[in-house]
């Protein structure tokens, strides 16, 4: 079983910073890929970012710029800096990795852009 806790959620105003962090843990040998979606309240759930194991991205069109995804394999964390942020980015974020082709879900953690 593979857990993920995530962090760095909240309340912040338009054009601010949040960092989300997601850990994972279990018995995980190696992570495939690790990613970050959300969900505004009547939407479907979407892609904000993803990263490889190798390192190599893919972002949502309307998070190109503002927002940059890492990880940290040795810690089994990948993190979400999104700056500039817009109230069109309220959501649940939700972490999500791949691990030998099984898809797991965090809980979700809120972030709301709001003045």
């Amino acid at each position: 079983q593979v857990q993920l806790v995530e962090s760095g959620g909240g309340l912040v105003q338009p054009g601010g910073s949040l960092r989300l962090s997601c850990a994972a843990s279990g018995s995980i040998f190696s992570i495939n890929i690790m990613g970050w979606y959300r969900q505004a309240p009547g939407k479907q759930r979407e892609l904000v970012a993803v990263i490889a194991s190798g390192g190599s991205t893919n972002y949502a069109d309307s998070v190109k710029g503002r927002c940059t995804i890492s990880r940290d394999n040795a810690k089994k964390t990948v993190y979400l800096q999104m700056n500039s942020l817009k109230p069109e980015d309220t959501a649940v974020y939700y972490c999500s990795v791949t691990v030998l082709g099984v898809d797991y879900w965090g809980q979700g953690t809120q972030v709301t852009v709001s003045s």
